[in-house]
């Protein structure tokens, strides 16, 4: 075999191809999902957010269902959980004649996509050199962002000049799955160390759970309702939600160093407290630009608030910074994460019917108005964070303990 050969076949060569075909993938489903629900299946809002509870459900029951695949070893996970990707979006693409196979493959889905997620860092990590970990993550993500961004391309070009349709943007995802299962397949696997702790409850970690608690609400109306709005009233299409997702990716490539220079430097506490007041903004701004403006107008408006919403989920890592401010130890912080993560999911599974129930009966803005209302909620709590200068010194010693 050639030097040629040799590095073109390398783990890291071959992780790397994954990561961007995984980023592939998404940006073709991603703007695409609602429609195809919408379009497709002519669902209503109460039926739209009755789907997130099997959508969500994965999530939720992540670390058992993660415990039933470690008998594999870490890249044959990967491999396994990317090819059920595959799998579930060609048979949303061609065997969903009814919402029953829609749930189906919807699960099946999520399955792959959250145990994907669990072990993705820590393949990631083991085939960085030693001290280089965060150069090879960031290196890595900024891969699937370029794969995001040109999936969302191909969706807007495609259905804009080439009338794509469904069947053939989730065949094109399912198969970037299928190459990036084949991808990790080919990487030398390890067994997966089984951690000492899944889920982690501490009274200490309590304002952390809260937090992730009213994320996980907030963001689950948005990602819900959000683009439901564009797409019944104002009719928006695949290769519009495309064009607002380029816009919020391209953005998010200078925000988020900007952020983490903003919480190292200001500190939690500011951070999500203006990320709260920012939330509430847009969530008025939903709820009443129709009231305010010319539909024009409003649909503009509400277009920028779904792009700045979509870029201020990054602030999701303030939550992981305070909690390695505040843990006990190194070893509390990732099933600490976790049980975040499932608390996050419980909430996820539940916030969408009851939004879709409130919009039947009083209107979307009434949804808005209520993701207005935790908005508040997170300032609130916000507020109960300590600053910066006020945590408890973390030595070596007792951070590794």
């Amino acid at each position: 075999m050639s030097r040629f050969d040799r590095s073109f076949l390398s783990p890291l060569f071959l992780f790397a191809a994954a990561s961007c075909l995984f980023g592939l993938y998404a940006g073709l489903y991603d703007p695409s999902f609602n429609n195809y629900l919408a379009q497709v299946h002519q669902i209503d809002e109460v039926a739209r957010g009755a789907l997130e509870f099997p959508r969500e459900l994965p999530g939720f029951l992540c670390a058992f269902i993660f415990s039933l695949f470690m008998f594999l070893a870490d890249t044959r996970i990967a491999a396994l959980t990317t090819l059920l990707l595959a799998l579930s979006l060609w048979g949303q693409g061609w065997l969903a004649p009814d919402m029953t196979m829609v749930v189906i493959w919807m699960l099946l889905w999520s399955t792959g996509a959250h145990v994907f997620m669990v072990v993705k860092s820590s393949i990631a990590l083991r085939l960085a050199d030693k001290g280089r970990e965060g150069k090879l993550m960031g290196d890595l993500g900024a891969l699937e962002a370029l794969g995001l961004l040109a999936g969302m391309i191909l969706v807007y070009f495609g259905v804009s000049f080439y009338s794509f349709s469904f069947p053939v943007i989730f065949g094109i995802a399912g198969a970037c799955c299928f190459a990036a299962a084949l991808f990790l397949y080919r990487i030398k696997p390890e067994p997966v160390k089984k951690p000492a702790r899944q889920l982690l409850l501490k009274r200490k970690y309590t304002l952390f759970y809260i937090i992730n608690m009213i994320f996980g609400a907030r963001k689950q109306i948005f990602l819900t309702f959000a683009p439901w709005v564009l797409i019944k009233l104002f009719h928006c299409g695949i290769e519009t939600f495309a064009l607002l997702g380029i816009i919020a990716t391209l953005i998010g490539l200078f925000f988020r160093p900007l952020l983490g220079r903003a919480i190292d430097a200001w500190g939690e506490r500011t951070v999500l407290s203006i990320d709260a007041v920012l939330v509430t903004s847009l969530c008025m701004l939903y709820a009443f630009a129709q009231q305010l403006f010319p539909d024009s107008t409003a649909v503009i408006i509400i277009m920028i608030c779904f792009v700045a919403d979509q870029v201020l989920f990054a602030i999701t890592m303030a939550r992981v910074t305070y909690l390695n401010r505040i843990a006990d130890s190194i070893g509390d912080v990732a099933p600490s994460i976790s049980m975040g993560i499932t608390l996050d999911h419980a909430v996820s599974m539940t916030v969408p019917f009851a939004g879709g129930l409130l919009w039947a009966a009083l209107g979307y803005q009434a949804v808005f108005i209520a993701a207005g209302a935790l908005g508040v909620l997170s300032l609130i709590v916000a507020r109960f964070i300590p600053a910066p200068n006020t945590f408890p010194v973390q030595t070596p010693a007792n951070k590794s303990s």
